[in-house]
């Protein structure tokens, strides 16, 4: 599996990044981010700090912004997504969302 990654915006500010590997998904605070006295955490279960977040499966906030029911429908159909590849969806579907985070895809390395 490729290595896929993507910027975090916190009202349209960089927060984080978060990757996808072979191993699951990791998230970590950009130290600027993290080192100003007014930024918020992404969410409760990710609060701020140094050390990376490590899961084996999607972190329940940034799976909790992907579209679901009707609007996950025409999302797959018209970008011709996999309805189980949770990433790609994140991908695809989240750089505008409802709320104050937005999931900006990094390009790929080129192979």
């Amino acid at each position: 599996m490729a290595r896929r990654s993507a910027t975090v915006l916190m009202n349209d500010r960089v927060a984080g990044r978060i990757e996808e590997s072979e191993r699951g998904y990791r998230f970590t605070y950009d130290p600027s981010y993290r080192a100003d006295a007014t930024a918020l955490p992404v969410s409760r279960t990710l609060p701020l700090r140094e050390e990376p977040y490590e899961s084996p499966v999607l972190f329940s906030f940034f799976d909790g912004l992907i579209p679901e029911g009707w609007l996950l429908d025409i999302a797959a159909v018209n970008w011709k997504l996999n309805p189980r590849d949770r990433f790609g969806l994140l991908l695809a579907c989240c750089r505008e969302c409802i709320g104050a985070a937005r999931i900006v895809p990094e390009e790929a390395p080129h192979e």
